[in-house]
């Protein structure tokens, strides 16, 4: 952990892309830009774009870049395993993906109820473990999703877990499906550093309602996005802070106010929470489109896509969000009301979205007018 520079990190779930490809000469530049601004933690995992974020990484920093120049983090995912014997050469691929000998981090992917007992049957921790004795990753840990109490029960159980990763934003601070606060203090209590994903929860607190834009701007002091990233990197504890930057002003943006960190002040403490009542008023689908529902949809169903036409039909009023809906996010079987109610999404879920009960509320809304 000595090895990292500075608390934020740069999170490859969401990186450029030109159609179905990563934009490569544009990650490119922004590995670049963000190794020359003195940080250097990239976070990714196999099940990001389809595997593409691992070879991009190769492409863009591990093939270009001396190891010492960074820190990377990659994950075991519940999908790519059914045995014990699975774990080993798929963990071989994923440094064969990455061009790497080995992780500085490596995680048990989204660990919760549902999972864990998955990891616990194949002993996926204790491969990780063996892997770390082996010099093939550098620290274990675990990403997370899910109440508290579980978090406890996994920490108890493998004490030997280094760090926690926990999704925490303002927004999901004391919320009570993602429970952020409560993981926190779990983690503070078994004394483990903890790697925040979400800040920005997604992207939707850069995309203010527009009462919302206006409480922050009258700070006259950064973006949206500057108050949700310091907000998260302010707390006692905070290893690293996670952003899934899409382009390169988004990356210039991030760099100008984590280069030079400073927590939140009162005042703009005060400003957030009012930014948070604004937002629960207006009872948006807390959807951060990470996309994990779409890729065992039988029917195809773009449903991050369906609840932002949702948010921005709520939000604004106009034919913009119908459009979208109607033209650019659903075809043939794969409107809303063609949800098969078979449940694979709602299990996928990081954020436990009642998704087939939503999904009919926006066939209501766009398919009945």
């Amino acid at each position: 952990m000595d090895r990292i520079q500075k608390n934020f990190g740069f999170g490859c779930m969401r990186l450029p892309m030109n159609g179905e490809d990563v934009d490569i000469p544009e990650t490119t530049r922004m590995v670049d830009a963000f190794l020359d601004a003195g940080f250097n933690y990239f976070d990714t995992a196999h099940g990001y774009l389809q595997g593409k974020s691992e070879t991009a990484l190769k492409t863009c920093l591990t093939s270009r870049y001396p190891r010492d120049r960074y820190v990377l983090t990659d994950k075991l995912t519940a999908d790519f395993f059914q045995t014990e014997a699975d774990i080993r050469p798929f963990f071989e691929s994923q440094l064969a993906a990455c061009g790497v000998d080995y992780f500085d981090f490596y995680l048990m992917h989204a660990q919760g109820a549902g999972n864990y007992p998955h990891f616990k049957a194949c002993r996926a921790y204790e491969t990780a473990f063996a892997l770390k004795a082996e010099g093939k990753v550098r620290h274990v840990g675990i990403s997370f999703h899910d109440r508290p109490e579980v978090l406890e029960q996994i920490l108890t159980e493998y004490p030997a877990i280094e760090v926690v990763q926990i999704q925490f934003n303002y927004m999901d601070y004391d919320d009570p499906a993602v429970q952020s606060r409560a993981c926190y203090e779990v983690c503070r209590k078994y004394n483990k550093p903890v790697l925040v994903m979400e800040p920005v929860k997604g992207g939707n607190l850069v995309n203010l309602p527009e009462e919302a834009k206006a409480v922050l701007d009258g700070l006259h002091g950064g973006s949206p996005a500057s108050y949700a990233l310091r907000f998260a990197a302010g707390f006692p504890g905070m290893l690293m802070v996670l952003s899934g930057m899409s382009n390169m002003q988004q990356m210039q943006a991030n760099l100008s106010f984590m280069q030079d960190f400073h927590p939140l002040d009162e005042r703009e403490l005060a400003a957030v929470e009012q930014v948070q009542k604004i937002f629960r008023s207006k009872h948006l689908i807390p959807c951060t489109s990470c996309r994990y529902c779409t890729d065992g949809c039988p029917q195809h169903i773009s449903i991050p896509d369906l609840f932002a036409d949702m948010n921005a039909k709520q939000l604004y009023h106009d034919w913009n969000a119908d459009y979208y809906y109607g033209v650019v996010h659903t075809g043939p079987g794969r409107k809303a009301s063609d949800c098969l109610k078979c449940g694979k999404c709602e299990k996928a879920c990081p954020q436990h979205l009642p998704i087939r009960r939503l999904l009919e509320e926006v066939a209501k809304v766009f398919e009945q007018q």
